[in-house]
C-alpha cells in the first residue's frame, strides 16, 4: 500500500518531499480512507471520544 501508493509511484526531488508525501497519506489512510474491517469507516473512527491523546500522525 505504502510502498506502491507513494513511495515508489514516481520520484521525489528531495527528502522533505518524500517526507511530506508519507505524511499526506499517512493522514488519508488513517482518518478518511474507508476500510471494510472498520465497517468502511476510516480506523481513526474506532477510536472512543473520550481519547484526546492520539496524535494525527507521527514525526
Amino acid at each position: 500500500m505504502l510502498v506502491d501508493e507513494v513511495l515508489y509511484a514516481r520520484p521525489y526531488a528531495t527528502e522533505t518531499a518524500r517526507r511530506s508525501a508519507v505524511e499526506t497519506w499517512v493522514s488519508h489512510y488513517n482518518y478518511h480512507r474507508p476500510h471494510t474491517a472498520c465497517s468502511d469507516q476510516p480506523p481513526a473512527s474506532r477510536v472512543p471520544a473520550r481519547v484526546n491523546n492520539v496524535t494525527p500522525s507521527y514525526n
